[in-house]
Protein backbone atom coordinates (compact mmCIF):
# COMPACT_ATOMS: atom_id res chain seq x y z
CA UNK A 1 0.00 0.00 0.00
CA UNK A 2 1.24 3.39 -1.04
CA UNK A 3 2.00 5.90 1.42
CA UNK A 4 -0.29 8.57 2.17
CA UNK A 5 0.41 12.41 1.93
CA UNK A 6 -1.45 14.24 4.81
CA UNK A 7 -0.16 17.71 3.75
CA UNK A 8 0.66 19.14 0.14
CA UNK A 9 3.18 21.71 0.02
CA UNK A 10 2.72 25.17 -1.39
CA UNK A 11 3.40 25.77 -5.40
CA UNK A 12 5.79 28.76 -4.08
CA UNK A 13 9.68 28.48 -3.15
CA UNK A 14 8.78 29.34 0.22
CA UNK A 15 9.57 26.83 2.78
CA UNK A 16 6.88 24.25 3.34
CA UNK A 17 5.75 20.76 5.06
CA UNK A 18 4.22 18.00 3.78
CA UNK A 19 3.92 14.41 6.43
CA UNK A 20 3.98 11.51 4.95
CA UNK A 21 2.32 8.34 6.60
CA UNK A 22 3.60 4.61 5.72
CA UNK A 23 0.93 1.70 7.09
CA UNK A 24 3.97 -1.05 7.34
CA UNK A 25 6.02 -0.26 10.38
CA UNK A 26 9.00 -3.30 9.52
CA UNK A 27 8.94 -1.63 5.73
CA UNK A 28 9.11 2.20 7.61
CA UNK A 29 12.49 0.49 9.33
CA UNK A 30 13.87 -0.80 6.06
CA UNK A 31 13.22 2.59 4.50
CA UNK A 32 14.69 5.00 7.36
CA UNK A 33 17.65 2.23 7.24
CA UNK A 34 20.08 1.62 9.91
CA UNK A 35 20.28 4.98 12.14
CA UNK A 36 18.21 6.31 9.95
CA UNK A 37 21.07 6.84 6.86
CA UNK A 38 18.76 6.75 4.28
CA UNK A 39 16.34 9.53 5.48
CA UNK A 40 20.02 11.38 6.34
CA UNK A 41 21.13 10.44 3.05
CA UNK A 42 18.26 12.26 1.45
CA UNK A 43 17.98 15.15 2.81
CA UNK A 44 21.51 15.88 2.18
CA UNK A 45 20.99 15.28 -1.48
CA UNK A 46 17.62 16.87 -1.58
CA UNK A 47 18.39 19.71 0.82
CA UNK A 48 15.25 18.89 2.95
CA UNK A 49 14.76 18.13 6.64
CA UNK A 50 13.36 14.83 7.51
CA UNK A 51 11.63 14.27 11.05
CA UNK A 52 10.68 11.01 11.94
CA UNK A 53 7.32 10.17 13.99
CA UNK A 54 6.10 7.08 14.78
CA UNK A 55 5.49 5.60 11.03
CA UNK A 56 5.00 9.07 9.89
CA UNK A 57 7.75 11.17 8.01
CA UNK A 58 7.51 15.10 8.09
CA UNK A 59 9.41 16.86 5.51
CA UNK A 60 10.49 20.64 5.57
CA UNK A 61 12.11 22.60 2.33
CA UNK A 62 10.53 24.49 -0.44
CA UNK A 63 8.33 22.83 -2.87
CA UNK A 64 11.06 21.83 -5.41
CA UNK A 65 13.09 19.80 -3.07
CA UNK A 66 9.78 18.54 -1.00
CA UNK A 67 8.81 17.09 -4.42
CA UNK A 68 12.23 15.26 -4.81
CA UNK A 69 12.13 14.17 -1.41
CA UNK A 70 9.01 12.71 -1.93
CA UNK A 71 8.97 11.12 -4.85
CA UNK A 72 12.30 8.69 -3.86
CA UNK A 73 10.65 8.05 -0.54
CA UNK A 74 7.83 6.79 -2.63
CA UNK A 75 9.89 4.84 -4.92
CA UNK A 76 12.06 3.11 -2.06
CA UNK A 77 8.92 2.02 -0.32
CA UNK A 78 6.81 0.59 -3.39
CA UNK A 79 10.77 -1.21 -3.73
CA UNK A 80 10.37 -2.40 -0.16
CA UNK A 81 6.95 -3.99 -1.06
CA UNK A 82 7.86 -5.68 -4.06
CA UNK A 83 10.33 -7.61 -1.35
CA UNK A 84 13.72 -6.00 -2.23
CA UNK A 85 16.09 -4.26 -0.22
CA UNK A 86 17.21 -1.12 -0.10
CA UNK A 87 20.90 -0.29 0.59
CA UNK A 88 22.75 3.51 -0.25
CA UNK A 89 23.25 2.54 -3.66
CA UNK A 90 19.13 2.34 -4.25
CA UNK A 91 18.86 5.92 -2.30
CA UNK A 92 21.33 7.44 -4.53
CA UNK A 93 19.91 5.84 -7.31
CA UNK A 94 16.72 6.97 -7.11
CA UNK A 95 17.83 10.38 -6.01
CA UNK A 96 20.14 10.24 -9.29
CA UNK A 97 17.01 9.25 -11.62
CA UNK A 98 14.06 11.25 -10.38
CA UNK A 99 16.22 14.16 -9.99
CA UNK A 100 17.00 14.30 -13.92
CA UNK A 101 13.37 13.84 -15.12
CA UNK A 102 12.86 17.12 -12.85
CA UNK A 103 15.50 18.72 -14.71
CA UNK A 104 15.88 20.28 -18.32
CA UNK A 105 17.54 17.54 -20.78
CA UNK A 106 19.68 18.33 -23.42
CA UNK A 107 19.30 14.70 -24.57
CA UNK A 108 18.26 14.13 -27.92
CA UNK A 109 14.71 12.95 -29.04
CA UNK A 110 15.63 9.17 -30.13
CA UNK A 111 17.64 9.11 -26.50
CA UNK A 112 14.45 10.31 -24.66
CA UNK A 113 12.69 7.65 -25.89
CA UNK A 114 14.75 4.55 -24.88
CA UNK A 115 14.93 6.64 -20.72
CA UNK A 116 11.05 5.97 -21.12
CA UNK A 117 9.21 2.52 -20.36
CA UNK A 118 10.04 0.11 -16.77
CA UNK A 119 12.87 -0.15 -14.41
CA UNK A 120 16.36 -1.74 -16.46
CA UNK A 121 17.68 -4.79 -14.01
CA UNK A 122 20.67 -7.02 -14.95
CA UNK A 123 20.07 -10.42 -13.66
CA UNK A 124 23.28 -12.11 -12.03
CA UNK A 125 24.17 -15.11 -10.45
CA UNK A 126 25.10 -12.59 -7.13
CA UNK A 127 22.75 -10.28 -7.20
CA UNK A 128 20.41 -7.82 -9.50
CA UNK A 129 22.26 -4.34 -10.86
CA UNK A 130 20.30 -1.56 -11.63
CA UNK A 131 21.41 1.76 -13.55
CA UNK A 132 21.70 4.68 -11.08
CA UNK A 133 21.64 7.50 -14.22
CA UNK A 134 19.95 8.09 -17.19
CA UNK A 135 23.18 7.88 -19.10
CA UNK A 136 24.02 4.18 -17.45
CA UNK A 137 20.49 3.42 -18.05
CA UNK A 138 20.96 4.48 -21.59
CA UNK A 139 24.01 2.50 -21.87
CA UNK A 140 22.69 -0.62 -20.65
CA UNK A 141 20.07 -0.54 -22.93
CA UNK A 142 22.42 -0.05 -26.16
CA UNK A 143 24.78 -2.99 -24.38
CA UNK A 144 21.55 -5.06 -24.73
CA UNK A 145 20.15 -4.00 -28.47
CA UNK A 146 23.50 -3.71 -30.14
CA UNK A 147 26.40 -5.83 -31.06
CA UNK A 148 28.79 -3.23 -31.11
CA UNK A 149 28.89 -0.48 -28.33
CA UNK A 150 31.24 2.14 -27.13
CA UNK A 151 30.96 3.34 -23.56
CA UNK A 152 32.92 6.87 -22.88
CA UNK A 153 33.79 8.84 -19.81
CA UNK A 154 35.62 9.76 -16.73
CA UNK A 155 36.55 6.83 -14.21
CA UNK A 156 33.93 6.05 -11.96
CA UNK A 157 31.01 6.26 -13.86
CA UNK A 158 30.08 2.39 -13.98
CA UNK A 159 30.95 1.96 -18.16
CA UNK A 160 33.15 -1.55 -17.18
CA UNK A 161 30.88 -2.72 -14.21
CA UNK A 162 28.08 -2.39 -16.17
CA UNK A 163 29.42 -4.25 -19.51
CA UNK A 164 30.66 -6.96 -17.14
CA UNK A 165 27.12 -7.13 -15.45
CA UNK A 166 25.49 -7.55 -18.89
CA UNK A 167 28.31 -9.97 -20.04
CA UNK A 168 27.29 -12.29 -17.20
CA UNK A 169 23.75 -12.05 -17.76
CA UNK A 170 23.92 -12.97 -21.12
CA UNK A 171 25.82 -15.77 -20.41
CA UNK A 172 23.97 -17.10 -18.03
CA UNK A 173 20.95 -17.04 -19.73
CA UNK A 174 22.46 -19.00 -22.53
CA UNK A 175 22.42 -15.90 -25.31
CA UNK A 176 26.75 -16.29 -25.10
CA UNK A 177 28.51 -19.53 -24.85
CA UNK A 178 31.50 -17.57 -23.34
CA UNK A 179 32.87 -14.07 -22.00
CA UNK A 180 36.32 -12.54 -22.77
CA UNK A 181 37.62 -9.30 -21.37
CA UNK A 182 40.36 -7.96 -22.34
CA UNK A 183 42.97 -4.60 -21.07
CA UNK A 184 46.32 -3.22 -23.01
CA UNK A 185 48.70 -4.20 -20.80
CA UNK A 186 49.87 -0.91 -20.24
CA UNK A 187 51.40 0.85 -16.92
CA UNK A 188 49.94 3.56 -15.71
CA UNK A 189 52.11 6.61 -16.07
CA UNK A 190 55.52 4.23 -14.04
CA UNK A 191 57.43 1.48 -15.53
CA UNK A 192 57.22 -1.57 -13.32
CA UNK A 193 59.44 -3.59 -14.56
CA UNK A 194 59.94 -7.61 -15.41
CA UNK A 195 56.90 -8.89 -13.33
CA UNK A 196 57.93 -12.65 -11.74
CA UNK A 197 56.38 -15.19 -12.41
CA UNK A 198 54.70 -17.08 -15.67
CA UNK A 199 52.65 -15.72 -17.98
CA UNK A 200 49.59 -15.32 -15.73
CA UNK A 201 51.29 -14.06 -13.04
CA UNK A 202 52.85 -10.92 -15.07
CA UNK A 203 49.27 -10.07 -16.70
CA UNK A 204 47.42 -10.58 -14.04
CA UNK A 205 48.20 -7.39 -12.15
CA UNK A 206 46.55 -5.51 -15.27
CA UNK A 207 43.73 -7.18 -15.57
CA UNK A 208 42.82 -7.53 -11.45
CA UNK A 209 39.98 -4.56 -11.89
CA UNK A 210 37.97 -7.36 -14.28
CA UNK A 211 38.66 -9.84 -11.98
CA UNK A 212 36.89 -7.52 -9.05
CA UNK A 213 33.93 -7.32 -11.47
CA UNK A 214 33.51 -10.77 -12.30
CA UNK A 215 33.30 -11.52 -8.22
CA UNK A 216 30.73 -9.60 -7.77
CA UNK A 217 28.53 -11.01 -10.01
CA UNK A 218 29.25 -15.06 -10.14
CA UNK A 219 30.80 -16.87 -6.80
CA UNK A 220 34.12 -17.61 -6.23
CA UNK A 221 33.51 -21.49 -7.04
CA UNK A 222 31.89 -21.22 -9.89
CA UNK A 223 34.08 -18.40 -11.57
CA UNK A 224 37.10 -20.06 -10.73
CA UNK A 225 35.67 -23.34 -12.64
CA UNK A 226 34.80 -21.17 -15.55
CA UNK A 227 38.03 -19.89 -15.88
CA UNK A 228 39.62 -22.72 -15.84
CA UNK A 229 37.35 -24.15 -18.45
CA UNK A 230 38.23 -21.09 -20.48
CA UNK A 231 34.22 -20.31 -20.65
CA UNK A 232 35.89 -16.85 -19.36
CA UNK A 233 38.70 -15.71 -20.22
CA UNK A 234 40.26 -12.47 -19.00
CA UNK A 235 43.98 -11.73 -21.50
CA UNK A 236 46.11 -8.84 -22.40
CA UNK A 237 44.69 -7.14 -25.98
CA UNK A 238 47.72 -8.46 -27.36
CA UNK A 239 46.75 -12.02 -27.07
CA UNK A 240 43.46 -11.21 -29.25
CA UNK A 241 45.69 -11.29 -32.43
CA UNK A 242 44.49 -14.09 -34.88
CA UNK A 243 41.29 -14.77 -32.99
CA UNK A 244 37.78 -14.89 -34.38
CA UNK A 245 35.55 -14.47 -31.52
CA UNK A 246 32.45 -16.40 -31.87
CA UNK A 247 29.34 -16.58 -29.53
CA UNK A 248 30.85 -14.60 -27.12
CA UNK A 249 30.57 -11.35 -25.13
CA UNK A 250 33.92 -9.35 -25.66
CA UNK A 251 34.58 -6.50 -23.70
CA UNK A 252 37.93 -4.03 -24.38
CA UNK A 253 38.65 -2.17 -21.11
CA UNK A 254 40.85 0.79 -20.91
CA UNK A 255 40.83 1.43 -24.90
CA UNK A 256 42.02 4.63 -24.77
CA UNK A 257 45.32 2.61 -24.35
CA UNK A 258 45.07 0.99 -27.49
CA UNK A 259 47.09 1.73 -30.21
CA UNK A 260 44.92 2.66 -33.67
CA UNK A 261 46.58 -0.71 -34.90
CA UNK A 262 45.34 -2.42 -32.06
CA UNK A 263 41.98 -1.03 -32.42
CA UNK A 264 41.44 -2.13 -35.78
CA UNK A 265 43.01 -5.70 -34.48
CA UNK A 266 40.45 -5.90 -31.62
CA UNK A 267 37.80 -4.30 -33.58
CA UNK A 268 37.96 -7.34 -37.23
CA UNK A 269 37.96 -10.50 -33.80
CA UNK A 270 34.22 -9.79 -34.20
CA UNK A 271 32.42 -12.98 -34.95
CA UNK A 272 29.03 -14.97 -35.62
CA UNK A 273 26.91 -14.29 -32.83
CA UNK A 274 28.88 -12.23 -30.51
CA UNK A 275 28.83 -9.38 -29.07
CA UNK A 276 31.49 -6.34 -28.16
CA UNK A 277 31.74 -3.32 -25.97
CA UNK A 278 34.75 -1.08 -25.92
CA UNK A 279 34.96 1.21 -22.65
CA UNK A 280 37.88 4.09 -22.15
CA UNK A 281 38.29 6.97 -20.40
CA UNK A 282 40.02 9.96 -23.12
CA UNK A 283 41.63 11.64 -20.52
CA UNK A 284 43.52 8.87 -18.87
CA UNK A 285 45.75 8.07 -21.94
CA UNK A 286 48.91 6.65 -21.05
CA UNK A 287 50.62 5.65 -24.45
CA UNK A 288 53.91 7.64 -25.20
CA UNK A 289 53.82 10.86 -26.67
CA UNK A 290 52.96 11.11 -30.02
CA UNK A 291 50.96 7.75 -30.27
CA UNK A 292 47.25 8.13 -30.85
CA UNK A 293 44.67 6.66 -29.25
CA UNK A 294 42.98 3.68 -30.69
CA UNK A 295 39.44 4.78 -29.04
CA UNK A 296 39.67 8.26 -30.42
CA UNK A 297 40.39 7.21 -34.18
CA UNK A 298 37.15 4.43 -33.88
CA UNK A 299 35.16 7.66 -32.61
CA UNK A 300 36.50 9.48 -35.38
CA UNK A 301 36.03 6.85 -37.86
CA UNK A 302 33.06 4.25 -36.85
CA UNK A 303 30.55 6.85 -35.42
CA UNK A 304 29.04 7.37 -38.46
CA UNK A 305 28.18 3.77 -39.12
CA UNK A 306 24.56 2.65 -38.10
CA UNK A 307 24.18 -0.54 -35.26
CA UNK A 308 27.15 0.84 -33.69
CA UNK A 309 26.57 2.56 -30.61
CA UNK A 310 28.14 5.80 -28.67
CA UNK A 311 27.59 6.20 -25.39
CA UNK A 312 28.93 8.99 -22.98
CA UNK A 313 29.11 9.29 -19.39
CA UNK A 314 30.35 12.99 -17.35
CA UNK A 315 31.16 13.73 -14.16
CA UNK A 316 27.46 14.02 -13.42
CA UNK A 317 27.38 9.88 -13.34
CA UNK A 318 30.32 8.75 -11.14
CA UNK A 319 28.59 6.23 -8.45
CA UNK A 320 32.12 6.18 -6.71
CA UNK A 321 32.68 8.11 -3.69
CA UNK A 322 31.06 12.15 -4.00
CA UNK A 323 34.42 13.46 -4.03
CA UNK A 324 35.53 11.32 -7.37
CA UNK A 325 33.27 13.86 -9.11
CA UNK A 326 34.92 16.89 -7.76
CA UNK A 327 38.30 15.53 -8.42
CA UNK A 328 37.08 14.85 -12.41
CA UNK A 329 35.60 18.36 -12.49
CA UNK A 330 38.42 20.35 -11.25
CA UNK A 331 40.95 18.59 -13.70
CA UNK A 332 38.67 19.34 -16.43
CA UNK A 333 38.68 22.65 -15.78
CA UNK A 334 41.88 23.13 -15.41
CA UNK A 335 42.13 21.45 -18.78
CA UNK A 336 40.23 24.02 -20.16
CA UNK A 337 41.85 26.79 -18.63
CA UNK A 338 45.34 25.57 -19.82
CA UNK A 339 44.01 25.22 -23.46
CA UNK A 340 42.09 28.32 -23.17
CA UNK A 341 45.75 29.65 -22.21
CA UNK A 342 47.76 28.14 -24.79
CA UNK A 343 44.90 29.70 -27.75
CA UNK A 344 45.78 32.54 -26.44
CA UNK A 345 49.58 32.35 -26.47
CA UNK A 346 49.29 30.94 -30.28
CA UNK A 347 46.77 33.88 -31.20
CA UNK A 348 49.29 36.58 -29.69
CA UNK A 349 51.77 35.11 -31.56
CA UNK A 350 50.23 35.26 -34.57
CA UNK A 351 48.83 39.14 -34.02
CA UNK A 352 52.75 39.67 -33.80
CA UNK A 353 53.51 37.79 -36.61
CA UNK A 354 50.87 39.85 -38.91
CA UNK A 355 52.26 43.05 -37.28
CA UNK A 356 56.19 42.70 -38.03
CA UNK A 357 54.98 41.96 -41.47
CA UNK A 358 52.73 44.88 -41.59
Amino acid sequence: MAPNTLIHPSDTQEPSTIRLEFPENKLMIDLCGEFDRNLAQIEQAADVQIVRRGNELELFGNADSLDLAQSVLNALYTRLESGRSVEAGDVDRELRMIGQHTEPTQAPQDQLEMFKGGRVEIKTRKKPVEPRTEAQKSYVRSLMEHELSFGIGPAGTGKTYLAVAVAVSKFISGEVDRIILSRPAVEAGEKLGYLPGDMKDKVDPYMQPLYDALNDFLPGKQLAKLIEEKRIEIAPLAFMRGRTLAHAFVVLDEAQNATTMQMKMFLTRLGEGSRMVITGDRSQVDLPRGVTSGLADAERLLSSIPNISFNYFTSKDVVRHPLVAKIIEAYDEDGQRMLAQAQAQAQRREDRKKSNEN
